[in-house]
């Protein structure tokens, strides 16, 4: 009957073209009046899409515990799931990456070896992150920062230099991707980064021939990206406080993200900290559609 009920409420609200309640936050919004673990009709599953191209995150709130079948389910209506090498065995799915503070729950350090994106480490990024946290502890913030700003508060002479930069990850053969590109959806321009996971930088225009970076060399241009993701106080951050039955689902190629230091504390100061999360595998490999200008002040040499 309850189920009924909803079904009910949530058909009433598609025929008049509102689906759920969106409320902004910092960076994204807040989604209320709907219950991720019911059926959902195609047409609200295409306003949660646009809705996440447009917000970059949305967080959905009081949805209880979403089981780990359910939450691969939600992830598919984004595309093939990529799982990650990281595996525990108590996630409740094969495709469900479990973290915790608690390294008998869940896979620990998780997310502190620096700002990054998910899968900068594939030919294709992931193109969504989805979370879900099953147990709530007191701290243990997960902190979002919205890309395309990043680029558009650098100085002209930064992104100049960032625009002839192309990061080699560490891992599965180092894949090669531009600093800055175009966003697949949106042709906003964006960063493909890992600042714990990049091996060196190539440097030089896109159809240019290319210098590597030495260690000191690559270590700076990790500490200026760093440093654009913390200035001003942070401000250009959200720390999302988890509460019960938050489940994000974010733009994984147009958010950067960290986890807090408070994700690590102890379950004896903080309680037990659990979080699910799943990614998508990406389809599009990060390209430049556009012509990279030199400055001004370049071009009148």
């Amino acid at each position: 009957m309850v189920s009924l009920l909803i079904n009910v409420a949530l058909f009433s609200r598609m025929a008049a073209k509102e689906f759920y309640k969106l409320t902004p936050i910092k960076l994204g919004a807040e989604v209320r009046g709907i219950d991720l673990k019911q059926d959902i009709p195609v047409e609200v599953i295409e306003q949660i899409k646009t809705d996440i191209t447009k917000h970059r995150i949305l967080v959905f709130k009081n949805q209880g515990t979403v089981s780990g079948s359910r939450h691969v389910e939600i992830s598919r209506w984004f595309g093939e799931l990529e799982s990650t090498f990281y595996k525990h065995p108590k996630s409740p799915h094969p495709d469900v990456f479990r973290v915790s503070n608690d390294e008998a729950e869940g896979c620990t350090g998780v997310g502190r070896t620096g700002w990054h994106i998910d899968g900068s480490f594939q030919p294709a990024p992931f193109g969504y992150s989805l979370y879900h946290m099953v147990s709530v502890p007191k701290q243990g913030n997960t902190v979002f920062a919205p890309l395309n700003e990043v680029v558009s508060g650098l100085t002209e002479e930064q992104r100049w230099r960032w625009e002839q930069l192309w990061m080699v990850s560490d891992r599965r053969g180092g894949p090669v991707h531009p600093l800055i590109y175009s966003h697949p959806l949106t042709g906003n321009k964006t960063l493909c980064f890992h600042l714990g996971m990049t091996e060196f930088f190539l440097v030089g225009l896109p159809h240019a021939e290319k210098r590597r970076t030495e260690w000191k060399e690559t270590n700076q241009i990790m500490m200026e990206i760093h440093q654009e993701l913390v200035k001003n106080n942070k401000a250009i951050q959200y720390s999302h406080k988890w509460e019960v039955g938050d489940f994000i689902i974010s733009d994984n190629l147009a958010v950067g993200h960290e986890a807090s230091p408070q994700t690590q504390l102890p379950v004896e100061e903080v309680g037990l900290r659990v979080l699910h999360r799943t990614t998508v595998k990406g389809t599009v490999p990060p390209k430049k559609n556009y012509t990279v200008e030199l400055p001004a002040e370049h071009q009148e040499l």
